[in-house]
Order: C-alpha cells, then sequence, then structure tokens
C-alpha cells in the first residue's frame, strides 16, 4: 500500500499514520532507501516544521529513525515549507523533510519530502520508501548510527535568499504593510523580510503557541487582515497560510487579492511578460479572457500544486498557481513560496509606481457559486445520462461567458458543481439546480 497522498502524509495527530511509532518507522526507512540512493557514507538530511506542538514529537520521532538508518539530520526548526526546500539545496543535503499540514487547524499534521533539487519527491523513490515500511526495523552496524545537528543560522540564510529575488535597486522604503503570519512558520522570517528591505511592517497573528495556527487567521481566514489594512491605513496587507507556502493580498481599500488576481498581475502588468501561465480547473474565467487579451497563453492542469508544477515543467513556463494563493515562479524557487510570490507583485507595484488597487482596476472575477453535493455513497455524475444532458444544456447556456466544473472530491464522498459566469443570478441559480439534480439521481 502507499502512504503518500498527493502531498505527502497528512491527517490527525495521534492517528495512524500520523503518530509517533509510524514517524520513527517512516524515518528509518526513508533513511534506508536513501543510503542505498546515494553515493555518501552518511547522508544528510535537513527537516523543519511549522510551529503546531505535535510537530516537536514527530520531529524527534523522524530523527531517530533516520539517525538509526545512519543518516546525518540537520534541524532547521520552525520554518516556511520552501524554505526547506531552498535549504535541502543550499545545504547540498540529499533529502529535505518538512512537518507541516499547511492551511489545516491545530490538531492535524503531515510529513513530506523533498528531493535533493529541493522538489516534490519523485513517485519511485515514493514506493521505495513504502516497501522499506513493511520490514522491521533492523540495526546491522552500531558504528554506522547517524547523529543530529540543529542549524542555528537557517532563518537569516532563507531572509537573505527572499530578499535576492527582489531587484537589489528597488527598495520597499515608502511602503506600509500589515503581515497575517497565521500564528505559523513565516511569524519570524516573514516580516523580517519586508522590514530589512524596507517597508514599515506591522505584523499580526506572528505569536505561535501550536494551538492557534491558522486560527481565525492567515490566508483561509483573511478579514482582520483587512480590518487591519484599513485600520492602519497601510498601502497593502499580506496573508500567509501556516506553512507559508501560500499567499492572499489585500489592497487599501480592504479588498481581497486571490491567486488569480496575483496571476494576473504576474502575467499582464510586469515589464517580463511570461512566455505562459499554468492556472488550474478552478482558475477563474476572467482570467482565462484577461490572459487572452493579453496573448499569454493559459494551461488548465488539475487542482494541486504538483499539477501545476508539472504543467509548468512540460511547457518550460515558469509562472503559475492556484486561486487559493499557491504560487509558483520556477525562476525564483523551486516550489510555492508565499513571501517570494509577494516579492514579486510588490516588485511590479514598484517598478510600475501603482498602488495594488491599480494594478487590478481592469480585472474583475467573474461571478462563482460552489456547490457541495455530499453522497452515502459516490458515484460518477456524468455515467448517469439524464445529468450529462442537463450539464450539457447548463454549458451551452453559459458558452462564450462562463463555465461549469462537475468534479468528485478525492478526499471524501462529496461532488463539487462549481457554476461560473457574467450574471450571479443566473449562476447561483444553475448551480443549485444542477446540485438538486445530482442529489436525486443519487438518491434514486
Amino acid at each position: 500500500m502507499s502512504y503518500f497522498g498527493t502531498d505527502g502524509i497528512r491527517g490527525k495527530f495521534g492517528v495512524f499514520p500520523i503518530t509517533p511509532e509510524f514517524a520513527l518507522k517512516l524515518g528509518f526507512a526513508a533513511g534506508k532507501v536513501l543510503k542505498r540512493r546515494t553515493k555518501r557514507n552518511k547522508p544528510i538530511v535537513v527537516m523543519g516544521k511549522d510551529p503546531r506542538l505535535s510537530g516537536y514529537i514527530l520531529e524527534a520521532a523522524l530523527q531517530s529513525g533516520l539517525n538509526a538508518a545512519g543518516v546525518y539530520v540537520h534541524l532547521l526548526g520552525p520554518l516556511p515549507t520552501p524554505a526547506i526546500a531552498h535549504l535541502t539545496r543550499a545545504l547540498h543535503a540529499s533529502l529535505g523533510i518538512v512537518i507541516s499540514a499547511s492551511h489545516n487547524p491545530y490538531h492535524d499534521n503531515g510529513i513530506k519530502f523533498f528531493s535533493s533539487e529541493g522538489k516534490k519527491l519523485p513517485d519511485e523513490f515514493q514506493d521505495e520508501i513504502n516497501a522499506e515500511l513493511e520490514k522491521d526495523i533492523v540495526i546491522d552496524d552500531i558504528a554506522s548510527l547517524g547523529k543530529s545537528v540543529r542549524v542555528d543560522d537557517a532563518p537569516g540564510r532563507y531572509i537573505e535568499f527572499c530578499k535576492s529575488t527582489f531587484p537589489y535597486h528597488y527598495d520597499l522604503n515608502n511602503l506600509k504593510i500589515v503581515v497575517d503570519c497565521a500564528n505559523g512558520a513565516a511569524y519570524n522570517v516573514g516580516p523580517a523580510v519586508f522590514r530589512e528591505l524596507g517597508a514599515k511592517v506591522i505584523a499580526i497573528h506572528n505569536e505561535p503557541n501550536g494551538l492557534n495556527i491558522n486560527q481565525g487567521c492567515g490566508s483561509t481566514h483573511p478579514e482582520s487582515l483587512q480590518a487591519a489594512v484599513v485600520e492602519h491605513q497601510a498601502d497593502l496587507g499580506i496573508a500567509f497560510d501556516g506553512d507559508a507556502d501560500r499567499v492572499i493580498l489585500v489592497d487599501q481599500n480592504g479588498k481581497l487579492i486571490d491567486g488569480d488576481h496575483i496571476l494576473y498581475i504576474l502575467a499582464t502588468q510586469s515589464a517580463n511578460k511570461p512566455a505562459g501561465i499554468v492556472g488550474t480547473l478552478m482558475s477563474n474565467m476572467a482570467l482565462e479572457l484577461a490572459l487572452e487579451k493579453a496573448e499569454v497563453p493559459l494551461i488548465r492542469a488539475k487542482v494541486g500544486d504538483r499539477y501545476v508544477l508539472q504543467g509548468l515543467e512540460e511547457n518550460g513556463w515558469v509562472i503559475g498557481g492556484e486561486p487559493s494563493g499557491h504560487i509558483l515562479t520556477l525562476d525564483k524557487s523551486t516550489t510555492g513560496d508565499a513571501i517570494i510570490a509577494a516579492l514579486q507583485v510588490l516588485t511590479v507595484m514598484v517598478e510600475q509606481k501603482k498602488a495594488l488597487h491599480e494594478l487590478v482596476a481592469d480585472f474583475k472575477l467573474l461571478p462563482n457559486v460552489l456547490v457541495n453535493v455530499r453522497l452515502d455513497a459516490m458515484f460518477d455524475p456524468y455515467s448517469v445520462p439524464a445529468l450529462a444532458a442537463e450539464f450539457a444544456n447548463a454549458e451551452a447556456q453559459l458558452k462564450g461567458r462562463g463555465r461549469l466544473l462537475i468534479r468528485k472530491s478525492g478526499t471524501e464522498p462529496v461532488i463539487r458543481v462549481m457554476v461560473e459566469g457574467d450574471n450571479l443570478q443566473e449562476v447561483t441559480a444553475l448551480a443549485h439546480a444542477l446540485a438538486d439534480a445530482v442529489r436525486a439521481n443519487a438518491a434514486a
């Protein structure tokens, strides 16, 4: 069996497989595979985490397993997920490990791996780890054990890396920025990056206690950031999620600027026009129309940053992302990085001498209604002729000014019905009508 999902191993802490026992075995299994794959006598793994309380337990278990397999571990402490990707390369490590459940609540946690290039772990590497997990832990030679050391300057290294992606001849001296750290991994390095580039920074939700990560804050709950930007009369707000690989912005009026807005800015407002953009099935049709007008190709990948990355690599492009704010700029970083994505938008602001709201003045998202239909048993709605006909009629009705997306959830018995178009009343009625039709056919 495979323990890996689309983005590592994730679940509720204390429930298999997110347990100390499994983490110990996972560390040992990964270490054994790594030793087979590398020429180093004692390979190096870098490991970081977000501030969840359970992360300290998983960290101890993983490093014990890795050390038992004869691997050295460099502990980075609480840092954003993209920082671990960068430091895996910068420290010439053979593997990177992140302990985080991203935007999920504190009781969840996860474990994911980066290759020595700071990229997603290849499937064949994961397959070897899965196979090794079926075996018992056997220590052949005590003299070959590894050990763990702490990298004290890891935050500073990452801060300098982020700053290097912002043009050296620009600064943020004239900007006041509110930074919402989600009580997560960027609580320290996030504000520091913008402050060191000259901005006046007001940091909020930057006091993690292990339990308050993503709690009413961050990119998934930006309401307090919107209020803070208006209250402090700031130029903009920046919200991270728990592991700082997603970013949502807020303009000076408190209006949300999501991932589609960010892609629009980087594709159409920057001095450097990209060869193409990779979005997802969830990217708003307004982005598609705007990029078409700007003569920038758009490809829609399946939902998930793994598929966005795949689309970028296949086409040799560098910019892509999701409405949730997971933005990839492969000419700057190997993975989605909230701080670096924000810096690229700030670069355009300084370059064009425009406020954030001015950069998106001509970009309006089409009304979008999503209805989740929860089922007792999952089925393929397109396999029902009557439903397929209703979907086709809806698509014909919206042709040229909207779209329809019907997809099954990959994690729960839910069918998601999304309708997008230029008329909110129409798309609302259509979405609920189609959802009712799915429910009726599921019950039949």
